[in-house]
């Protein structure tokens, strides 16, 4: 059992996406609307830009390396600008670009993303402060200097989270902390930015088509990480030998970007997209989320009983039809 979880979060960590009937049907506006998305040259991000612009809208696609800047540039509607969302003169770079178009800007999509797998007793501190550098502190400094070209516009922002923020386990700890935090975020910038009339929701995808796990390999190599001496050899083989695969997986990331899309432009958009690719990791998510409420209600001072559980349960389902 523990072996098979490890496997499915091994498919799940890289996450992003959403495709019920729901989002399928999100009506498009009338006119065109200005998007930044950052983490757009390739995979999920990529998907987003390119089925936004397609509709009609205009995207400024954050990317970092110029062979990417020059093909997004070379797509109807969508114009790159270079964008690491660990450089604040990027970030302010973008913002004087945008400003200065003057179409301004109803829509963020903080999809920019990295993942650092590794024991938490274990992991490099230098690997965990570039995982939360990019996965946190990215959505906050850039969030901080859009929010006010988004209130202006009252606008949506959307954050690229992962069912990786509600599950967890043996290697995920850095990237699920990461994942975990943009729930809070969510939470927080939605009820402050109600009073300015933006909305605010979060995608969390399963397991969809990306260059994230090319991306762990790469840096495993480059920073000379290896399973030898590990306390978790095994796991850590077994996860190198599936990021170093040839092998795509996944669902269509095309989902994702309909998940966004409904996100952005529809009349009644969700808090939460948790969009995955089969049900196996529907279950396994909802039942975690489950499985927190009940050790939260375990023999405390004011625990409730099944029966005023499911009460609960059906107050909030009548609250998010």
């Amino acid at each position: 059992m523990r072996h098979s979880i490890l496997i499915t979060l091994i498919l799940v960590f890289c996450s992003i996406g959403a495709a019920d009937a729901e989002v399928q049907s999100g009506a498009a506006p009338q006119a065109q609307k200005a998007i930044l998305i950052t983490g757009a040259s390739t995979g999920l991000g990529r998907a987003m830009a390119e089925l936004l612009a397609s509709k009609g809208h205009f995207v400024y696609a954050g990317a970092r390396k110029d062979k990417d800047i020059a093909e997004l540039n070379a797509i109807e509607n969508i114009q790159a600008v270079r964008l690491d969302v660990t450089k604040q003169e990027d970030i302010d770079a973008a913002v004087k670009t945008i400003s200065e178009a003057g179409r301004g800007l109803y829509g963020l999509v903080n999809n920019a993303g990295v993942a650092v797998i590794a024991p938490l007793v274990e992991v490099d501190e230098e690997d965990f402060n570039f995982q939360m550098d990019v996965n946190i502190y990215g959505p906050y400094r850039v969030t901080k200097a859009f929010a006010p070209l988004i209130i202006e516009s009252r606008g949506r922002i959307t954050t690229t989270g992962s069912i990786s923020g509600i599950l967890s386990g043996t290697l995920f700890g850095p990237y699920s902390m990461s994942k975990h935090a943009m729930e809070a975020f969510t939470d927080s910038l939605a009820v402050e930015m109600e009073r300015f009339e933006v909305k605010v929701s979060v995608i969390e995808p399963g397991n969809y088509q990306s260059d994230i796990g090319k991306n762990i390999a790469r840096r495993m190599k480059a920073r000379g990480t290896t399973p030898e001496g590990s306390l978790y050899k095994e796991d850590l083989e077994r996860m190198m030998g599936w990021v170093n695969s040839d092998e795509p997986s996944g669902g269509d990331p095309v989902e994702v970007a309909e998940a966004a899309l409904h996100a952005l432009f529809d009349d009644n958009p969700k808090r939460r997209y948790m969009v995955v690719p089969n049900e196996r990791q529907a279950q396994i998510t909802v039942a975690k989320a489950m499985e927190e409420m009940v050790q939260l209600n375990q023999r405390q001072k004011y625990s409730y009983t099944r029966e005023q559980l499911i009460e609960m349960l059906d107050t909030a389902m009548a609250a998010n039809p």
